[in-house]
């Protein structure tokens, strides 16, 4: 009886009344910034939906164009976004399982940051090149380490020139890397880095997801599969069906559940480091695979409509044939690298087109990058344009018969 006397006049004490009223007015902040907030996140994901939606009826109108959109959409998952699922799992699975992260393994290794970056940069596909950009984001990594990356990755051609000719690879990927390293050096030395305050708001746009989703393994069970169908792509090997069939169900599933990853995703790019894997490849691929899926559409309409044509453009005149392959390069993704490098597989192009491709182009690492930060995103591949003219142009006209 005591005890309940005491907390009945505990709870009629002016002073708790004053606690509550001031609980219950943080509350309701707190009830109005979240529904703003939720707000917010609707128009947000109803963009992403109208994206969504557009795509569904271009791959859905009959004739050419619906053609062309399925085919692109299935070529973007088999062709990258499997590849890139499976260096994020790798990466983030390593950052998991032994108990560390690659944003702050850079952000402590100030001498060694360039090499690490460009290393990464250099891992055939594009996943490491896109955890740099991501370190670069969260304010880990230097700008230097950004034009490192960028300059010593080839993307997914990588895989292509390693399966078809691997002597050229050995050339090309060790070349980029060293002169991924010396260029981000250089930029470290002698450019300011891009405002920092940019790259801080950045990392304040990853909320934390929580659990592992069905939808995240869903997403990374079927990019596991189809990690086989893009391998055999790479090696120009064509499935007899029914394995063809399966494969075009795999990319067009794959394609799908990246797409509505995307559309219903929190994230505006990168995801939280304190997610688990799964999640965080699920999120950041899909986040990608819109880009690519773009970027392939963009160039396929181009080709079908327009006429465009990359091999009569290389083979008009041979002294700039170095160059053009250096602009291709600043073209995002993989796709028009991919061509480059099949270009050069099939004898269309000298070497020295090629090493100009392989060291300015961005791969896929350059969609986060301009989503996250444009002007750090043309810059560094401005920077990385320098390299690659003065080294294709130097094999050239100083061994214009090398490795053709």
């Amino acid at each position: 009886m005591r005890l309940a006397s005491d907390i009945f006049s505990f709870a009629n004490d002016s002073q708790l009344q004053e606690t509550m009223n001031a609980i219950t007015e943080v509350v309701k902040a707190r009830s109005v910034q979240a529904i703003l907030g939720g707000t917010v996140a609707n128009r947000f994901c109803l963009k992403r939906i109208v994206v969504l939606l557009a795509l569904a009826v271009l791959a859905l109108v009959p004739g050419e164009l619906g053609e062309i959109t399925r085919a692109m959409m299935i070529d973007a998952y088999i062709q990258v976004s499997v590849f890139v699922a499976a260096t994020l799992l790798l990466f983030y699975g390593a950052e998991r399982a032994f108990g560390f992260e690659l944003g702050n393994v850079l952000r402590r290794s100030k001498s060694f940051q360039v090499p690490i970056a460009a290393l990464l940069g250099a891992t055939p596909g594009c996943g490491g090149a896109v955890i740099v950009v991501a370190a670069y984001s969260s304010g880990n990594a230097s700008f230097g380490a950004v034009v490192a990356t960028l300059t010593a990755t080839m993307g997914d051609a990588a895989f292509l020139l390693i399966a078809v000719r691997p002597d050229a690879a050995i050339v090309v990927l060790p070349l980029s890397f060293s002169v991924g390293i010396v260029t981000g050096w250089i930029v470290d030395w002698k450019f300011p880095r891009p405002s920092d305050q940019e790259t801080s708001k950045i990392c304040e746009l990853a909320p934390l997801i929580g659990r592992t989703r069905p939808r995240d393994i869903a997403f990374v069970a079927l990019a596991a599969v189809g990690i086989t169908f893009g391998i055999l792509q790479l090696l120009q090997i064509e499935p007899a069906e029914p394995f063809a069939s399966i494969g075009t169900g795999i990319g067009i599933a794959g394609a799908l559940s990246g797409l509505l990853v995307w559309a219903t995703s929190p994230l505006r790019a990168m995801s939280n480091k304190q997610d688990s894997p799964l999640t965080r490849t699920a999120e950041e691929t899909s986040f990608i695979s819109v880009w690519v899926i773009g970027a392939y559409l963009l160039y396929e309409y181009l080709v079908a409509f327009l006429g465009l044509n990359l091999g009569e453009l290389f083979s008009l005149f041979m002294p700039v044939l170095p160059l053009i392959g250096v602009m291709v390069g600043f073209v995002p993704g993989c796709g028009p690298q991919l061509l480059v490098t099949a270009l050069y597989i099939n004898g269309v192009i000298p070497f020295a087109a090629l090493i100009g491709n392989a060291i300015s182009n961005d791969g896929d690492a350059l969609f986060p990058a301009i989503a996250l930060n444009p002007v750090a995103a043309i810059l560094a591949t401005a920077f990385s344009a320098v390299p690659a003219l003065l080294v294709s142009y130097s094999f050239f006209f100083f061994a214009p018969g090398f490795l053709n």
